[in-house]
């Protein structure tokens, strides 16, 4: 009965687990450049003193999915999108090396390029300050170039380079705060390769009506562990008072 009961309990708190990561999958399916995470289920041998005599379940978050989003033209100057893979360089809150493909990049208040959720953007020597402007571009290889103010429409200047990186998927993994890392804490070096492409931006990977059919999925799922675990308890009355009638 024991096992019938614990089996059911694991199984209900693992499909919580995994309901949640599904809805914060379903949160981001807007989110800019937004790489889902994947999970899976799992039954795991418990342990003990002699042979494992019991089972659990197990909800892994496997890896990200890394397949790109689609691309939407925006026109606007200070928006990008990489061609194919790689990734944008950003600091970190933890002021380590991160990486993005969210490419909605603005210039805050100090002069700073930064991503739309405040990130500054790496360039070759640190973040990226952009001095004062009247037109700014972006070339597909990450050059910033500004006409500064007062200069001629022709004159322009480069102002820095968008450090772009391209290190193999296996070697990354995505934090909690949805920024991407090298599993060994190292930098990745800058790649030639990469592309951006100016006046886009790249959507969530996340699909929607996936993840609908997934949290309606899960619900259910959790409904019938809630119910076995009901049932279990049935079980043990009935036989108690078959016992007691013994």
């Amino acid at each position: 009965m024991d096992r019938l009961l614990y089996i059911a309990m694991s199984g209900a708190k693992e499909t919580m687990l995994a309901q949640t990561v599904n809805t914060h999958n379903l949160a981001n399916a807007n989110t800019t450049g937004f790489r889902a995470d994947l999970q899976a289920f799992q039954s795991l041998p418990v342990y003990g003193p002699v042979y494992p005599s019991r089972v659990y379940a197990l909800t892994e978050s496997m890896e990200v999915d890394f397949n790109p989003g689609a691309l939407i033209t925006t026109g606007r100057d200070l928006d990008v999108a990489i061609n194919g893979d790689g990734w944008i360089g950003v600091q970190a809150p933890d002021g380590n090396e991160a990486y993005t493909r969210a490419g909605d990049l603005k210039i805050n208040v100090n002069g700073l390029l930064t991503t739309g959720a405040g990130h500054p953007v790496m360039g070759n020597a640190g973040p990226v300050a952009i001095p004062p402007f009247e037109k700014i571009e972006i070339g597909t290889d990450g050059t910033l170039s500004i006409q500064p103010l007062g200069q001629n429409p022709n004159t322009l200047a480069v102002v820095d380079r968008i450090k772009l990186v391209n290190p193999d998927i296996a070697d990354l993994k995505k934090g909690d705060d949805g920024l991407i890392r090298m599993r060994n804490a190292q930098i990745a070096p800058p790649d030639a390769r990469v592309g951006l492409q100016a006046g886009s931006l790249e959507s969530s990977n996340v699909n929607s009506v996936e993840s609908m059919v997934n949290m309606i999925r899960l619900a259910r799922q959790f409904e019938i562990q809630i119910k076995m675990m009901s049932t279990a308890q049935e079980n043990d009355e009935a036989t108690t008072q078959l016992m007691r009638i013994g």
